[in-house]
């Protein structure tokens, strides 16, 4: 009896099957990329809200029934540690944001200022739609926004600046 012999098993894949893995396995990995960067740019934007809100709480407390000054308060506020620990903050009370913009904290009298700079368009956007119990939120060739909620149509006419330096945000309470 004559042996059988069957037709040779290829092993491994072929060129066709491993150029289809690569493409399938790059989609995937854009995917991945694209879904990241939305919400790293949204937990920022929740950042710089959770920051600017717990700076006005920390400045209220401090300063509870009594005016505000009319000077600088970022020394004050560092030496109380009453700035959020994602700010950067010297010796000297200056604080930094994560963009690099430096935060000042100003009093006014019977109010005070929280000057925001270094927001990239989208954060500041998002930041601007989040806002709400400020007196006044003004961003630097608009009008101040004094009605709450602001509008995503209002927002994006705030935060137009697209500049290297990002756009500047001035929140005022009392």
């Amino acid at each position: 009896m004559k042996p059988i012999h069957y037709p040779r098993r290829q092993n491994g894949a072929s060129l066709l099957e491993a150029i289809a893995y690569l493409g399938i396995a790059a989609i995937v990995i854009l995917g991945a990329v694209s879904l990241l960067t939305g919400a790293f740019s949204s937990a920022q934007s929740n950042q710089a809200c959770e920051e600017v809100t717990a700076i006005r709480t920390a400045v209220r407390k401090l300063y509870m029934g009594q005016g505000y000054g009319s000077a600088a308060l970022n020394q004050t506020l560092k030496t109380a540690g009453a700035f959020p620990g994602t700010l950067a903050v010297t010796s000297t009370g200056t604080a930094t944001n994560v963009w690099g913009g430096n935060v000042v904290v100003t009093g006014t009298g019977g109010s005070f200022t929280i000057a925001y700079p270094g927001l990239p368009q989208d954060v500041c956007l998002a930041t601007l739609v989040g806002a709400s119990g400020w007196q006044s939120i003004a961003a630097p060739g608009s009008a101040s926004i004094t009605t709450f909620p602001i509008t995503p149509a209002a927002a994006a006419t705030a935060c137009s600046v697209s500049a290297a330096g990002g756009n500047a945000l001035t929140f005022t309470s009392n």
